[in-house]
């Protein structure tokens, strides 16, 4: 019998009821070190005081007008995005997904909007993750996310993750955009290097094609600077972006140049929900901390730290991990046993690492996390890999 929550997931038998800090509390009283964060979600930790601040204090004003009028705290979200990076103008969501699906939507209206409709094809990379609606599976192109939900959404055109000359000779007279992940998260934590970026930068420049960033999960701060691409020196025409930017409540939103975004005029493009006054004041505390002087360079720093730690790690334990991935407080455990023994081994540990492809385990823990927390947090995996040791001998 199929039971009232649809069975999409394989979740795991951990039910958590509070939470603080870098902390989870199960049902029976057990603490749980997070280096998962909500799938990169809770960059701040649970129940951090601004974010429970900002939620109380609007809850008790306003929750919801739709998009009708004019929402101050959408408009406050909007200022400080744009104020702290490349876009002119930003469209404000309660998904990743619905991140993506506007700036896919954006790209194809920019052309139309040009004149040249049959510009509409987007090259994007195999690996890749976009989320789940039908745009953002079609972007992504693998079997797994396609698989029986056919027929997808045409004008997909998918290439190696960081092939810079295969999608050179894919650039077409249909060509109006490249969709890319500066880090691939799902994928298995793969770094697009910074010549790469440079080097897509150069190549829609010279072909007149738009650059569509996904920066859903190694942006807001993720890798120590505020956006990841910010890293290479260039800027994209069109971003998406979500996960840490409600710092645990839903919020996503698109970001745009003024050109980019000339063809989403009025009608073209909606939500009810997205850009709430209960998620944007969220949004707006999250900027706040994150943009304040120094903020970043603590992620810096500790991501450094971080990485060092999991590198011992390795060296301790060849037969269960083979490498460290990543950039700041995004990185990854390349493991040699199956990364789901190594996150259920983390259960028996009290920790908490994500699976991703390519036999990787995740840790995306908040960026306020504490150099004595994320010792903890080594402990705890040292903990995990030496049950799996045991088990194995």
């Amino acid at each position: 019998m199929i039971p009232p929550v649809l069975p999409t997931y394989a979740r795991a038998p951990l039910s958590f009821v509070e939470g603080e800090g870098p902390w989870l509390v199960e049902e029976g009283g057990e603490r749980y070190l997070d280096l998962g964060g909500g799938i990169a979600v809770t960059i701040l930790g649970h129940a951090h005081p601004a974010l429970v601040a900002a939620l109380e204090g609007q809850a008790r004003k306003l929750w919801h007008t739709s998009n009708l009028y004019r929402i101050p705290n959408q408009e406050a979200l909007a200022e400080r995005l744009v104020a702290a990076t490349f876009a002119d103008t930003v469209f404000v969501t309660n998904s990743g997904t619905e991140a993506i699906e506007c700036a896919i939507k954006m790209a194809r209206k920019h052309f139309d909007a040009k004149g040249e409709p049959e510009r509409n094809r987007i090259i994007a990379f195999e690996g890749s993750f976009h989320g789940r609606s039908y745009g953002a599976i079609s972007a992504a192109g693998s079997e797994k996310m396609v698989k029986g939900f056919g027929p997808v959404v045409p004008g997909f055109d998918h290439l190696p993750f960081g092939d810079v000359a295969a999608v050179e000779a894919a650039v077409g007279p249909e060509t109006a955009a490249v969709l890319v992940e500066p880090i691939q998260g799902e994928g298995g934590i793969r770094a697009l290097p910074a010549e790469d970026l440079r080097a897509l930068r150069a190549l829609c420049d010279r072909h007149g094609l738009l650059l569509v960033l996904d920066e859903i999960q190694c942006g807001m701060g993720r890798t120590g600077r505020l956006f990841h691409h910010e890293w290479a020196g260039i800027t994209p025409d069109i971003m998406a972006i979500a996960k840490g930017i409600g710092g645990g409540f839903p919020l996503g939103a698109c970001l745009a140049t003024e050109a980019a975004a000339a063809g989403m005029t009025t009608g073209t493009h909606g939500s009810t929900y997205g850009g709430n006054p209960l998620g944007c004041a969220v949004g707006c505390a999250v900027m706040d901390i994150v943009t304040a002087p120094g903020f970043l360079d603590q992620v810096s720093r500790l991501g450094g730290r971080l990485r060092q730690g999991l590198e011992g790690l390795v060296a301790a334990h060849p037969e269960v991990f083979e490498s460290v991935l990543g950039e700041g407080l995004m990185l990854g455990l390349r493991c040699r046993m199956p990364a789901g023994d190594v996150v259920k081994a983390g259960y028996g540990a009290r920790v908490l690492v994500v699976p991703a492809a390519d036999n990787v385990v995740r840790l995306l823990p908040p960026l306020n996390l504490t150099e004595a927390e994320a010792e903890e947090g080594l402990r705890r995996l040292d903990a995990a890999a030496q049950a799996l040791e045991a088990a194995a001998a």
